[in-house]
């Protein structure tokens, strides 16, 4: 029988949910705008509705659970999401609780950070398939990481681990949005990045950027630029080497931490490709330990914005096989 679940991506902007099927994937999708400035309330309301309507749109299949990829801090049982930096007035909320409550009783809820959601995904579905174990660094509004070993989620003591973002490169650098000094979030969240950008950018009075990105480039994003060195953009170009030698600076610490020699880079940010990851390929050995430097590999993530929602439906299809080896033990 085909296993169904619901992965949810909750962001900042939207919420999107996709029905997965367990050996096929992703079969549907469905976003709704988060509205965070309307408060948790709010919010919630808008997962259950995204959710909903992934429901009414698959009639006649059973659909076992849902999973929720979401940024911040989790609980170690994965049902509370705990104070998110991106919604006003949510604290501390049980979408177990409410999601079984508003919705089916039966329904198997599982709640993980975002960046885990999505090493899931990817060790499943995408790029992370042929490795048993990764490291994920997710380039967005912010800076996530998951730690993928022996195909699971390692979650540390609390359910914390993985928090790639809030490493620091620089103990005297600018201060990222958790208050970390010279995180490497800092420097490649999408706001920083973008305000880097627009200083350098003044070194390169020709490029096209000056006009695209509206008066002294305060519209200009990651998206901008990727498309700029694209098309041969030199300044363009320049700022994403900067931001790839940066991202290498920090992976090389993680190699040296870890051993585990395969990163693969998703988010909205990575869509620069080769633009950035290459810078990223060559300055991360200056940072590894000679003997660890052989096998490093850093690739891109290819599935956008749907491994997200295809991680978190996979923390269904998970508890379902905990479910069933524990039936055939007793």
């Amino acid at each position: 029988m085909p296993h169904y679940a619901i992965g949810i991506d909750l962001g900042g902007t939207n919420i999107k949910a996709a029905l997965v099927e367990r050996s096929e994937g992703l079969i549907s999708a469905s976003s709704v705008p988060t509205e965070t400035d309307q408060g948790a309330a709010h919010v919630l309301d808008r997962i259950v509705e995204v959710a909903q309507s992934v429901i009414d749109a698959a009639p006649g299949k059973h659909i076992a659970g849902i999973g929720i990829g979401a940024p911040g801090t989790i609980n170690w049982d994965r049902t509370s999401l705990i104070y998110p930096p991106n919604i006003p007035g949510w604290e501390v909320i049980n979408l177990r609780e409410v999601l079984q409550k508003r919705l089916r009783k039966d329904l198997h809820v599982i709640v993980e950070n975002d960046a885990n959601a999505a090493a899931l995904g990817s060790a499943h579905y995408g790029a992370g398939r042929p490795y048993d174990s990764f490291i994920m660094v997710t380039l967005g509004t912010g800076v996530g990481g998951a730690i993928i070993h022996q195909n699971t989620i390692f979650r540390g003591t609390t359910g914390a681990a993985g928090e790639i973002g809030h490493m620091t490169i620089d103990y005297d650098g600018p201060i990222d949005q958790a208050g970390v000094a010279g995180a490497i979030e800092a420097y490649l969240g999408q706001r920083f990045l973008s305000r880097h950008a627009r200083y350098q950018l003044l070194n390169y009075p020709d490029s096209p950027l000056h006009q695209d990105a509206g008066p002294e480039m305060k519209d200009l994003t990651p998206a901008m630029l990727s498309e700029a060195a694209s098309a041969g953009d030199e300044g363009a170009t320049t700022v994403l080497a900067w931001a790839g030698h940066k991202l290498g600076c920090c992976l090389g610490s993680c190699i040296n931490l870890l051993d585990i020699r395969t990163i693969i880079v998703g988010g909205g940010v990575s869509a620069a490709g080769d633009l950035i990851l290459e810078p990223a390929r060559k300055s991360v050995l200056h940072y590894i330990k000679p003997g660890l430097r052989e096998g490093v590999k850093i690739l891109q993530e290819t599935l956008g914005n749907e491994v997200g929602m295809l991680g978190a439906a996979y923390l269904v299809f998970e508890l379902l096989d905990t479910h069933a080896h524990s039936s055939e033990r007793s």
